[in-house]
């Protein structure tokens, strides 16, 4: 399990004595926990998928207000933090195969409009959960279905 990977990961960067992934690691264990405890239950990797997707948006949102800011320390410590996170995910789908995949389910789905986006968003997500940026996702489901 991804869990557990990262979890031995710690262990291999306290021994190792990496401050900077530690922390990282430790951020990443602490929102596992805190979703387990909330929900009570134990995550699967595809809802630890999801835990790591919302961090790397969080910290992408934060390095365009970090640089806009002029606060080039801060920027930088989230752009490490990123390639840190990125290890756990699945490796990315290119352009075409996420359009590929986006025509087959629009097709597979009978989609005829913008009223569908739901259903086709529903059936791509757990395909694409950590291997695409869905923000990306959604806006090439709407143009297809606008269009």
């Amino acid at each position: 399990m991804l869990k557990d990977r990262i979890l031995d990961d710690v262990k291999r960067a306290m021994k190792a004595k990496e401050k900077a992934r530690l922390g990282t690691l430790r951020l990443i264990t602490a929102a596992i926990k805190q979703r387990e405890v909330d929900e009570r239950t134990e995550l699967d990797d595809t809802q630890v998928l999801a835990i790591l997707e919302k961090m790397l948006k969080q910290r992408r949102d934060s390095i365009s207000q970090y640089e806009s800011a002029g606060r080039q320390e801060l920027a930088d410590q989230e752009k490490s933090e990123i390639a840190i996170i990125e290890t756990y995910l699945p490796e990315g789908l290119s352009e075409q195969e996420i359009a590929a995949m986006i025509e087959s389910t629009i097709s597979e789905t009978g989609a005829a409009g913008m009223r569908d986006m739901g259903k086709v968003m529903g059936r791509l997500k757990p395909q694409l959960q950590g291997r695409a940026d869905m923000g990306k996702v959604s806006g090439l489901v709407k143009q297809k279905l606008a269009g």
